[in-house]
């Protein structure tokens, strides 16, 4: 069920349904809602986008129905964390290739997908600021390899400053992309400014049996395995924890809404999920994040 031209903006997230059938059929339900959504947005009243929304919605019923057992599902805020998770390991995979070195096809997909799936995130409402630098950071990553790849030049490993750039032509597209970085040095959480680099069609980049790329679940994806010779990896700073955060007496004065508890939940997610691939900087910010937020009641 291929979407009309003028759907153009959803076909990506589609695929990334199709692709997630078997894999995980959460991803797909909520890549096919999004869709959805979106799509009634940009045209729901021409004859041939209606007859595709229309026909999406009863697959959504669908398959509605066969999960229903699915807590993910039934449950919107499990659901938002089923995908927030998946995007973020994919996310995580991609960037701990990116930072050893390691380009290939299947790591720029996973940027490339990771940002869809930050895209979906918008089913359950706004996006977190931190989401939002992810989802920009990623489409910009895998826009930027693929073009060196293409040219056969070597990406620049690591965050690389953006500040002042745009990158607006099609990713993919014959001729054309960002040959080089921008000039500048490195950042922990890079700033973005300027048009971000519109989708392609990755439909030739397989994702083969055992390869790093993700597989059934986000837990499935494996650590990156060590090459023959470690690659030095690009130094980050360590960040220091707050002396105060750890003597703040306040907790007893402090009251918490099911929101604090949640958002402080998703602290700790992000930095277990940060350990996962050695990541001790991104691990350890999380968890002071989590700590300020259950001692003074703030972020």
């Amino acid at each position: 069920m291929a979407a009309p031209p003028q759907l153009k903006a959803i076909h990506h997230h589609l695929r990334t349904a199709q692709e997630h059938e078997a894999r995980d059929p959460v991803v797909a339900y909520y890549c096919r809602l999004y869709a959805m959504q979106t799509g009634m947005k940009i045209d729901s009243k021409s004859p041939e986008c209606r007859k595709f929304l229309v026909k999406l919605m009863d697959q959504l019923e669908i398959m509605k129905k066969e999960l229903s057992d699915h807590e993910s599902i039934s449950q919107e805020v499990v659901g938002n964390a089923h995908i927030e998770n998946y995007a973020l390991k994919m996310f995580l995979y991609a960037d701990s290739e990116d930072r050893s070195g390691r380009f290939h096809k299947n790591m720029i997909k996973s940027f490339y997908t990771a940002s869809l799936l930050f895209d979906v995130l918008s089913v359950f409402g706004e996006l977190t600021d931190e989401n939002i630098q992810h989802r920009k950071y990623a489409k910009w990553k895998a826009a930027y390899i693929h073009n060196c790849l293409k040219s056969g030049e070597t990406p620049q490993a690591g965050p690389i400053g953006m500040e002042g750039e745009a990158y607006d032509d099609e990713f993919g597209a014959e001729g054309g992309g960002p040959s080089q970085p921008p000039q500048g040095p490195p950042h922990s959480q890079p700033s973005f400014h300027g048009n971000q680099p519109s989708a392609s069609n990755f439909s030739n980049i397989q994702i083969p049996p055992g390869s790093h790329a993700p597989a059934n679940t986000p837990a499935d994806i494996p650590p990156p395995e060590a090459p023959p010779v470690k690659p030095v990896p690009v130094p980050r700073a360590m960040p220091v924890i707050d002396p105060s955060l750890l003597n703040n007496t306040q907790e007893g004065e402090v009251r918490f809404t099911p929101e604090d508890f949640t958002r402080a939940q998703k602290y700790c997610k992000y930095a277990g999920s940060a350990l996962q691939y050695e990541d001790v900087g991104t691990a350890v910010q999380n968890l002071q994040k989590a700590l300020k937020l259950l001692t003074t009641g703030k972020e």
